[in-house]
């Protein structure tokens, strides 16, 4: 039997938890994604295909078996019990974390700060993971003004991280300006809400 992918990224949309050659049946079972976005995955056997579309739906195809996969829907927990080890090896959750700046410049406000602590802790246990440092602001000054403001907020965050131990090769960081608020505005306003630097730890 052999499965055959849907969409893009099915990878992190199911795992297929195949039995050996030689056990008496072979079971694929479709796993939830982190975020919620549905998945799909099809399974084919000699004698036809079945479509797993829910979380913890399950085909089985027994040994020899002529016909299309059978599909149930198995119990998440034994699911887990039954795949302890490959549960484990999979990496941590990403953690997105949002940091705010003074007006114009690259100056942490006292809070955030203090959440930079906690995005340094998650960095640097994830042994092997990266990061990815977006630079935002609100409306005030010029288009190019903010596109620069926001490169160097990205920037600084991304020091403070090489600077802690983080390797430099693991931390992107870009500035995106204006585009994309987090509290729509029109022009020239002043938001403390926009003028921030979104962390992802993955």
């Amino acid at each position: 039997m052999r499965t055959r992918r849907l969409g893009l990224a099915l990878f992190a949309a199911c795992v297929a938890l195949l039995a050996a050659c030689t056990t008496p049946a072979t079971r694929v079972v479709l796993l939830p994604q982190e975020d919620g976005r549905p998945s799909a995955v099809v399974v084919q056997s000699r004698g036809g295909e079945q479509t797993l579309a829910r979380p913890y739906a399950r085909a089985t195809a027994a040994a020899g078996a002529t016909g299309a996969p059978v599909v149930d829907q198995a119990d998440p927990a034994q699911v887990r019990r039954d795949n302890l080890s490959l549960f484990e090896l999979a990496p941590p959750r990403a953690r997105n974390y949002a940091l705010y700046f003074d007006a114009g410049n690259t100056v942490l406000t006292a809070a955030s700060e203090r959440t930079m602590l906690e995005v340094v802790a998650s960095a640097l246990a994830r042994s092997g993971g990266d990061i990815v440092v977006t630079g935002h602001t609100d409306t005030t000054g010029t288009p190019a003004q903010n596109d620069e403001l926001s490169r160097r907020r990205a920037q600084e965050i991304r020091q403070m991280l090489i600077s802690r131990g983080f390797p430099a090769a693991r931390v992107e960081a870009v500035g995106r300006g204006q585009r994309e608020l987090a509290v729509p505005t029109g022009p020239d306003v002043n938001e403390a809400r926009n003028r921030r630097v979104t962390v992802e730890v993955r």
